[in-house]
């Protein structure tokens, strides 16, 4: 299935961190290395330190002034500037903030060149997937964008059609705002709904600026989402659009929040689905991308039971070496999960969940909330793929 593959690492990458006690612990990405290497998942990677901070990179997608903003309370963490979100309590201040976050964001764009000039088929930044970050503010722990500024340096390099495919369990707003209004980037995110989750956006009614109708897709999913609603809802919307589309590249976010462990939302989907979620994209990435697949993480809050172990999946099926879902954890990591974070660690490599799904085309029940949200979603886009609803 995968030719070469790139990962972009650096232990850097846990110097983007907002403090003790907020969720987005940098613990899970070392989490995560640790359990990949240990797996033997890494040796089948091309692994590569991400390239130096450039601030006419972030300038893609970010006002100078934000910049501005940013690199002072990253010299002053007493620098808050609320009106651009710094200094909430979503995104504290905190000493080099600038450095780290434009270094995820270097890292995101350094996957993207690799696939982009053909030296990889498929590469990840793990750290990277910050998608609620707007032009001129930092927002739900996101202080740069850079599935946004890669996506954009892919335009500038000449790509004509990119799709942007985000799973995590929040909308990935700040992405859709940067391209709502370019018809060359697609962006379809499944969430929970915005009725009851943040950012409380991503409707169905959100399809794109005038220039770009159907450009923005959006399956707003009830609490309570399953590993079967989900999946049925992702087959149901996301494989037509892309067949319609057919994308140069396939940028894609796999935060794994949507798992019924974690603490900030409420869908409950098992490491099992997400890993099949990661395999449908990969495919997917093939049948309609010629395999250009740029990946990076995302949001995931359960540090120890979840994001190492989804993550790792996608690493691994980023690499053409799947991980088989009933694996052993090594005994290794398990002891320096409960040695560092003094919680039990999981052992195997999924929840033994069986990720079966069926087909809303065979068959749809419209007094079914999901199959609700996925008929309105379809309603009020697919028209404009020339996609039967």
């Amino acid at each position: 299935m995968s030719g070469s593959a790139l990962a972009v690492w650096d232990e850097a990458f846990l110097a983007y961190d907002f403090g003790a006690g907020h969720p987005l612990a940098p613990q899970r990405l070392d989490l995560t290395i640790r359990l990949a290497r240990q797996l033997d998942v890494l040796d089948h990677l091309d692994v590569v330190p991400p390239p130096a901070v450039d601030d006419n990179l972030l300038r893609l997608v970010h006002d100078s002034d934000y910049i501005d903003a940013v690199r002072r309370a990253s010299a002053d963490p007493k620098a808050t500037d609320l009106a651009r979100g710094l200094g909430s309590s979503d995104n504290p201040t905190f000493a080099g903030m600038h450095e780290a976050s434009a270094l995820v964001a270097s890292a995101s764009t350094r996957a993207a060149e690799a696939v982009s000039r053909g030296s990889a088929e498929h590469a990840i930044n793990i750290a990277g997937g910050l998608h609620h970050a707007m032009p001129d503010r930092a927002s739900g722990f996101c202080v740069y964008n850079d599935p946004a500024i890669a996506i954009t340096w892919l335009l500038r390099e000449g790509a004509r059609r990119i799709a942007y495919v985000d799973v995590d369990v929040h909308h990935g707003d700040g992405v859709q705002h940067v391209f709502w209004n370019d018809p060359r980037v697609l962006t379809i995110s499944l969430h929970e709904s915005g009725r009851y989750l943040f950012p409380g956006t991503g409707f169905p009614d959100e399809t794109g600026g005038p220039d770009a109708p159907g450009s923005a897709v959006n399956v707003a999913l009830p609490p309570g989402t399953g590993d079967a609603g989900w999946l049925r809802a992702f087959h149901a919307i996301v494989p037509a659009l892309l067949r319609s589309f057919r994308p140069e590249v396939v940028v894609s976010q796999h935060g794994c929040d949507s798992h019924f462990l974690d603490p900030l939302a409420h869908l409950m989907l098992s490491v099992d689905a997400q890993r099949a979620a990661a395999q449908a994209i990969h495919q997917l990435t093939h049948e309609t991308a010629g395999g250009r697949w740029v990946a990076t993480g995302g949001g995931g809050y359960a540090i120890t039971e979840v994001v190492p172990r989804t993550w790792t999946h996608l690493l691994a099926e980023l690499a053409g070496h799947p991980v088989a879902p009933q694996a052993e954890i090594p005994a290794a990591w398990r002891a320096y999960v409960t040695a560092t974070t003094g919680e039990p660690a999981p052992a195997h490599m999924t929840d033994g969940r069986d990720p079966r799904w069926e087909s809303f085309d065979d068959g749809r029940d419209l007094t079914d909330p999901v199959d609700q949200a996925i008929a309105e979603t379809r309603a009020a886009v697919f028209p404009a793929h020339e996609v039967e609803a």
